[in-house]
């Protein structure tokens, strides 16, 4: 058997292979981001920077947003603080429904049990104080109990729960006694309040009941008077808040009890008013409006009671309800406004000091590439458009020439009229090869000393030597007198090289090419233009 291989200590299992490939895959992905982020921030720069009210727009817009999210919360904030308060008030008025028909109907139960004893011929024929236990001992039961009675067809009491009411009396005008009398079918009737005669002048609400003689017909009415106070002291035990509201009303309007007092008063019809005409078209519900009595904006909260006319709402003012809400609002509108007014200021100076930024940087970067006395381009722009039409001309397949500029006896020039009267012939041949060359793709630089360069991408070796040409003769006719040359006045000599690039050549060659045309210009006189097709290889 073959003997095994060992593997040497440090080097890493199958099972374990991929662990140095995590390891640099974890730095890579890193940097990658990094450069990432880096190149958005620097793209975002340079946009807000070249149009600063967009970065003042969008810090306003932020804020705008902002501003835009905390009103739509606070609207939320004031939405949940109502329907919060709606549901308190529907508690309130239910457990006050309750409470009233629960004490109705054990009113009701005493009135039945009147008006079956009082339905019986025995019951005639008792001892009054029999009689009374018979007829009244549920209605003994009763709490707020003004008197429970029973009146014969003239309206007067017949018999009584108590010895103490008012003798001779006749209640034949009340619409509890009138209800029974002239419907067999009334049922249980609730009267609207009253003064009562029976109890003199306490302020009541009577429930009745139709007594029928064995044939049926009206025989009188079984009554239980019930005291406001049972009402008044029902809403009164309600904390509705500072300038809330508590009332119970009847269907037709007739008021009951409330807390505050009412204009008005107790009995007082308020079925014209507003607030009420909305109540009555449906068996409960919930509205905000405006008091007609104090002008105060409250949550209506209200419902009917079983199958009774009785109707009770509960309205806490929208103050109330609001105080806390407000307090919190008022603070974050205070907050929104100061951060969000901070914020709009200091994008917009942001965005201008970026701008500004830019600007210094644009223009850095523009000197960069810049001849500072001619204002063409440098050497250093030339080398980098020539590498980039270079390659375009190789991909498309079109001619490039380059024209190569030399201010003749420059140096004797200088030496005669000074370094400053040189600057400004350096300027006018800069001034006069830029506007030869008028065309956006074509470029003209200063490539050093009194040496000038122009690309023009696709533009043949004839055109080429047309434009250089007409450069030439344009900078003669300055007439700037040159006394150190046999012409007498400033003249350029011009070397023209123009090529379809061939392969595995460099702009950098063609250049070169016409460096050694425009040698060869100066050698044969001066103040022309020498202009050869290159094939590639080097200069001559």
């Amino acid at each position: 058997m073959p003997d095994r291989a060992h593997k040497p200590a440090g080097e890493p299992s199958a099972g374990n292979a991929s662990a140095p490939a995590r390891t640099v895959l974890v730095p890579h992905l890193r940097l990658r981001a990094h450069n990432w982020i880096f190149a958005r921030g620097k793209w975002a720069t340079r946009l807000i920077g070249r149009n600063p009210f967009f970065g003042g727009l969008s810090g306003t817009l932020v804020a705008t947003v902002m501003a835009a999210l905390t009103y739509t919360a606070l609207y939320a904030g004031r939405a949940e603080e109502m329907r919060h308060a709606g549901e308190n008030s529907n508690n309130i008025v239910r457990l006050a429904s309750s409470d009233i028909a629960r004490n109705v109907e054990l009113y009701d139960l005493s009135l039945r049990a009147v008006v079956a004893g009082a339905q019986q011929p025995e019951t005639w024929a008792l001892p009054q104080a029999l009689r009374q236990r018979v007829l009244f001992d549920r209605a003994t039961a009763a709490s707020f109990l003004g008197g429970a009675y029973v009146l014969d067809t003239q309206g007067r009491v017949k018999a009584s729960q108590s010895t103490d009411d008012t003798p001779g009396v006749s209640v034949a005008d009340r619409d509890y006694f009138l209800a029974q009398q002239r419907n067999p079918d009334a049922g249980l009737f609730i009267s609207k309040p009253f003064a009562s005669r029976l109890r003199h002048g306490v302020l009541s609400v009577g429930l009745s009941r139709r007594i029928n003689a064995p044939d049926g017909t009206f025989a009188g009415v079984a009554l239980i008077v019930v005291r406001l106070e049972y009402f008044q002291r029902l809403v009164d035990r309600v904390d509705i808040g500072r300038d809330g509201g508590v009332f119970i009303i009847m269907q037709d309007g007739t008021l009951v009890a409330s807390k505050p007092p009412m204009p008005l008063g107790v009995g007082a019809d308020y079925s014209s008013w507003r607030n009420y005409k909305i109540i009555s078209r449906h068996d409960a519900g919930t509205f905000t409006a405006h008091a007609e009595a104090d002008g105060v904006e409250r949550l209506y909260t209200y419902a009917h009671v079983g199958h009774t006319p009785i109707i009770v709402g509960v309205a806490p003012a929208v103050d109330d309800i609001l105080a806390g809400w407000r307090s919190r609002a008022y603070l974050a509108v205070a907050m929104t406004t100061v951060f969000g007014g901070a914020w709009v200021v200091v994008s917009w100076v942001l965005a201008f000091a970026l701008r500004d930024k830019v600007i210094a940087e644009a223009e850095l970067q523009r000197l960069a590439v810049t001849d500072p006395l001619t204002g063409l381009a440098n050497r250093r722009a030339l080398d980098q458009r020539l590498q980039v039409e270079w390659n375009r001309a190789s991909r498309e397949r079109t001619p490039l020439s380059v024209l190569f500029f030399d201010v003749d006896h420059f140096k004797l020039f200088n030496d005669t009229y000074g370094h400053a009267a040189g600057d400004e012939v350096l300027k006018l041949v800069a001034e006069r090869i830029a506007s030869g060359t008028q065309r956006t793709s074509d470029m003209a630089a200063r490539y050093g000393g009194e040496e000038f360069a122009v690309l023009l991408p696709g533009t043949a070796l004839e055109g080429a030597r047309k434009i250089a040409d007409k450069i030439r003769r344009r900078i003669e006719m300055a007439n700037l007198a040159h006394r150190g040359s046999h012409y007498g006045r400033v003249t350029v000599s011009v070397g023209c090289a123009s090529c379809e690039p061939p392969a595995g050549e460099s702009g950098a060659k063609l250049l070169a090419a016409a460096d050694a045309l425009l040698y060869e210009a100066k050698a044969a006189g001066r103040n022309q233009v020498c202009a050869k097709p290159w094939s590639g290889g080097a200069a001559a």
